[in-house]
């Protein structure tokens, strides 16, 4: 058996979003019924809704497996939305499929055990891929493109005053504002990623013979500490020169996102 991964070079990609389910239908049909010169007003509308658009990121998570036949699909809608300004996406490979024969290169026990956090506090019966958890707060389909399109929009919507997140010069640490914390505390995360593209070659399982490609994958989830809503300073796991970090600031309960910043 033989896996092959390379890095790829991800081209950007404009991708607009449309403000609402029932905007994206109204501008494909304003699309079928009006000539070229008719549709304008409308796509400045939605793009001016979009450039619009201020605050804090959006968190996006894709549970995903390379044995998962449903998944690729989604993995292109999440690099679509990884494109976007304003979204961290992360994919997060799940070690569940590899009963099937192939087992997946990028998942790690602790990534099915962060998706049955969100189980449990989204409070759905089981776990499933793909499935994409939006700021902690709400899942879609990772398959559904339009759906995740509309969260994403409403997420970032949303009137909120996430605590400062500030690195510091050295690299090594992060500084944490204040803030009200949610009910049950909340805690800080550092997720570790390889950002941009990588294409898997499976070899076997449902995929078998097809290259699965991924963009952002998660190679480590470190818990730095409680974070009180008063302001802290914690250590950075160390990285290599190839791998990026999120930090976020999520509740221990409810596992929503109050905030979230990049080191790249």
């Amino acid at each position: 058996m033989r896996t092959v991964v390379k890095n790829v070079v991800m081209k950007h990609k404009v991708w607009v979003i449309a403000a609402t389910m029932t905007a994206g239908a109204l501008l494909s049909m304003a699309s079928a019924a009006q000539p070229a010169g008719a549709r304008a007003p409308a796509a400045r509308a939605a793009t001016a809704r979009h450039d619009a658009q201020v605050g804090p990121p959006v968190v996006v998570e894709l549970f995903t497996a390379q044995g998962c036949g449903g998944c690729i699909e989604a993995n292109a809608v999440l690099e679509r939305a990884a494109a976007e300004p304003g979204v961290i996406a992360l994919t997060y490979g799940v070690d569940y499929w590899d009963y099937l024969g192939w087992t997946d290169t990028f998942a790690r026990p602790e990534f099915a055990q962060r998706q049955r956090a969100y189980r449990a506090a989204l409070r759905q019966r089981g776990v499933s891929t793909p499935q994409v958890v939006i700021d902690g707060r709400r899942q879609v389909s990772g398959a559904r493109g339009l759906e995740l399109e509309t969260a994403i929009v409403e997420e970032a919507g949303r009137q909120v005053w996430p605590p400062e997140i500030e690195f510091r010069e050295t690299g090594d640490r992060v500084g944490i504002g204040s803030g009200r914390p949610p009910a049950g505390g909340a805690e800080v995360v550092a997720v570790t990623y390889i950002p941009g593209p990588q294409v898997v070659e499976v070899a076997r399982g449902e995929n078998r013979g097809r290259e699965v490609r991924h963009v952002n994958v998660v190679r480590d989830i470190v818990r730095l500490g409680d974070w009180r809503g008063r302001p802290a300073l914690f250590d950075l796991p160390e990285t290599q020169a190839d791998e990026a970090v999120v930090v976020m600031i999520q509740g221990k309960t409810d596992r929503r996102i109050l905030g979230a910043a990049v080191r790249n």
